[in-house]
């Protein structure tokens, strides 16, 4: 799948069991000109997947049309839409791509449009229930497995925080150590060990991808 998304249009591939639901998402795509209609999955920037009610097989399916295509897991932009009901574990969802979820009564032509160009560029919409699914799942999941050991969601735990954003305000090792009542070998220890947690190549590149990311 094509990981840059073309300014002058969105190519989208449609997979749905039922042909007349198809054809209706189908024709959605002629309302604007920057979409596209591909047959191949593994050249689209989005894929639609129809799904009467939306289950555990409704995820397998999605790994699986994601296999056929090559990509890593979890990086194919999927837009679901749902027939009746959603019963799948959003958090799972999520991690098999999908971006959007639509339904298939309620999803007038241009709101479709503006979902598949909003997950083509890296935006995302949820309806309001599953919204408050994955927020409640991520404050679980901080609370009963993260917080424990110390660690937050983004990977990155408090006193590696804590040597972060001294780091960037442009404090020397020895007077972290200091302020944090820590021996200087410890915070060298810290911070080597984050760094080759996440493929940091020094300092400089850790304190740049703590600000990127919004951890200090």
């Amino acid at each position: 799948m094509q990981q840059q998304v073309l300014a002058e249009t969105v190519r989208v591939a449609v997979h749905s069991s039922d042909e007349l639901t198809r054809v209706g998402l189908v024709s959605y795509l002629h309302h604007d000109r920057r979409l596209s209609l591909t047959e191949t999955a593994g050249d689209a920037d989005v894929m639609v997947v129809a799904a009467d009610v939306a289950n555990a097989s409704t995820l397998g399916l999605l790994r699986r049309l994601a296999e056929d295509t090559g990509v890593e897991p979890g990086t194919m932009n999927f837009v679901v839409v749902v027939g009746r009901r959603w019963e799948a574990d959003v958090s799972a969802a999520v991690d098999c791509g999908v971006r959007a979820v639509v339904s298939r009564g309620s999803c007038a032509a241009a709101e479709f449009v503006q979902t598949l160009i909003a997950v083509a560029h890296g935006g995302g919409s949820l309806p309001a229930p599953l919204q408050g699914a994955l927020m409640e799942q991520v404050r679980m999941i901080q609370r009963e497995v993260l917080a424990p050991r110390g660690l937050s969601a983004s990977g990155v735990s408090a006193r590696e925080v804590d040597v972060l954003r001294l780091l960037a305000e442009g404090w020397e090792l020895a007077d972290i150590a200091e302020k944090l009542c820590f021996s200087e070998r410890t915070i060298k220890y810290v911070l080597y060990g984050l760094m080759k947690r996440l493929d940091l190549r020094n300092r400089a590149h850790a304190v740049s991808y703590a600000i990127r990311t919004g951890l200090i």
